[in-house]
């Protein structure tokens, strides 16, 4: 049987699903969902992903994401590929781990997008046993399922740094920021009692998109003339353009953010997460290899970069204010991206 052809484009909105093979479990206990968490991270910052949710169930996953760079094949080539050979050799066995190709809708329409990310949040309390429980047992379950990035969503754990909250809070449509995750946490939580019906009757549609029946008619025409074209006028809350920086005015960010001078980032030293940080941000912002990023930094290989950025990742996880000096960062490079003619050179 072919496989199915996948309809990518800059700026795409997707669904994703990943079944077990047979139906069979994926995950065997918590350290294979932590390495799957890992191993998705790695993936996102890679690939630049913008990953909206996720959630964890024994046998499936589901994903929404945004591909700036309409890179969806590659990416989930390199996480499923990851992940399977950790799996099959920890678990001493070899063969298909996932259940042929991915599923993957593109989704459009800020009002589809938002009712998706319930119902993806929604699956740990639609399991057989849990139906059988009490509303307010339910409720309870969900607050507690730790698997999926709910629980950043309204406020009962820290924000994952791979996943990004902030558009889908603001759909909530709440009157404040601060009221944002109440308002989500009251929409999804809402849809326990009673089930989206004319959601389930949307994603019976088509296998290939979920939204309007003209975006659905444009999506199948898309995958029937196997065309890369780009729509660019829905979804601009959620949508981005790839852009780049260039590497230089990057660091003089960095090292202005961090008070720190341009030679040092060539030093090695003891603690610092100088380095770390620039070598994140080059890669994220100025499209570079790790390889590359480590010739800006001194160092010879990429591997060693791929340590700075483990460090940076402990460090980032452990102190508040590192994610702090992150997102500041951040911040100011994205400012200077929209602002500056500069960064059009560097633009896909």
């Amino acid at each position: 049987m072919a496989r199915p052809l996948r309809v990518q484009y800059e700026g795409a909105i997707y669904h994703v699903t990943i079944r077990g093979n047979d139906r069979r479990n994926i995950f065997r206990d918590d350290r294979d969902r932590q390495r799957f968490c890992d191993r998705l991270a790695d993936c996102v910052e890679a690939h630049e992903i913008r990953l909206y949710m996720f959630c964890l169930m024994s046998n499936h996953v589901h994903l929404m994401l945004e591909t700036p760079a309409g890179n969806l094949s590659g990416f989930m080539h390199r996480l499923q590929t990851a992940y399977s050979v950790y799996f099959n050799l920890r678990h001493s066995r070899s063969g298909h781990l996932f259940q042929g190709r991915y599923g993957a809708r593109v989704v459009r329409g800020d009002g589809y997008i938002l009712r998706l990310s319930r119902y993806v949040h929604l699956n740990p309390v639609f399991t057989r046993a849990a139906k059988k429980l009490p509303l307010r047992e339910r409720i309870d379950m969900l607050r507690r399922y730790c698997w999926s990035s709910y629980r950043g969503y309204i406020g009962r754990a820290a924000p994952l740094e791979f996943v990004d909250y902030a558009p889908m809070l603001a759909m909530t449509k709440a009157p404040t920021k601060a009221k944002r995750p109440a308002a989500y946490r009251k929409f999804v939580e809402s849809g326990i009692a009673e089930s989206d019906r004319d959601l389930q009757r949307i994603l019976a549609v088509s296998p290939l998109a979920i939204g309007s029946e003209k975006f659905v008619h444009w999506v199948r025409g898309m995958h029937d003339k196997l065309s890369g074209g780009r729509r660019r006028s829905e979804d601009v809350t959620l949508r981005r353009r790839l852009r780049r920086l260039a590497a230089e005015r990057v660091i003089e960010i960095v090292c202005g953010q961090l008070g720190a001078e341009r030679e040092e980032v060539s030093r090695q030293r003891k603690g610092s997460l100088l380095r770390p940080i620039v070598a994140k941000m080059l890669c994220r912002y100025s499209g570079l290899t790790q390889r590359q990023a480590g010739e800006c930094l001194g160092l010879s290989t990429g591997a060693a970069v791929s340590m700075q950025l483990k460090a940076l990742t402990a460090a980032v996880a452990s102190k508040g204010k590192v994610r702090k000096q992150l997102a500041a960062i951040e911040q100011s490079i994205q400012a200077e991206i929209e602002t500056s003619p500069e960064a059009a050179k560097y633009e896909n």
